[in-house]
C-alpha cells in the first residue's frame, strides 16, 4: 500500500507587528505517502458536535512526521482535488505499537467555493 503526496501549508513566524502580534509567512511543503480515506460516522458526528465542521476526508500521516497539522490547509491531488482545512488536533498512536507505516490521523473539512 502506498499513499499520495499532499501539499501542506506551513506557517513561519517572520516577525511581530506594531501591536505585538506575530506576523507569519506561508509556504507549501509536499508530504508523501499520505493515505486518504472516508471518515467514519462517529468522526463526522463528533467533529460536527465539537467543532461545528463536517469531516470530508481523513488522512493517515506517516510515522516520523513532525509537521504541524492543526489549523492549517492541505491541498489534495486528483481524484480528491481541492483545498481543505484541518479540523481539531491530530490523533496519534505510539509508533512502536502500530504495525503499519502510518500512526497519525487528521480530519479535513471541505472549503466552500
Amino acid at each position: 500500500m502506498t499513499g499520495i503526496t499532499v501539499a501542506l501549508e506551513v506557517k513561519t513566524q517572520t516577525g511581530i507587528d506594531n501591536f505585538g502580534a506575530p506576523v507569519y509567512s506561508t509556504s507549501t511543503k509536499d508530504i508523501s505517502d499520505v493515505l486518504v480515506g472516508e471518515p467514519s460516522a462517529d468522526d463526522i458526528t463528533n467533529n460536527l458536535a465539537m467543532h461545528g465542521k463536517k469531516t470530508k476526508y481523513t488522512l493517515a500521516i506517516p510515522k516520523g512526521d513532525e509537521n504541524t497539522w492543526e489549523d492549517t490547509y492541505v491541498t489534495l491531488p486528483a481524484p480528491f482535488t481541492g483545498r481543505y482545512h484541518t479540523i481539531g488536533k491530530p490523533t496519534a498512536g505510539i509508533e512502536a505499537n502500530i504495525p503499519l507505516r502510518w500512526n497519525k490521523k487528521v480530519h479535513l473539512e471541505e472549503l466552500e467555493g
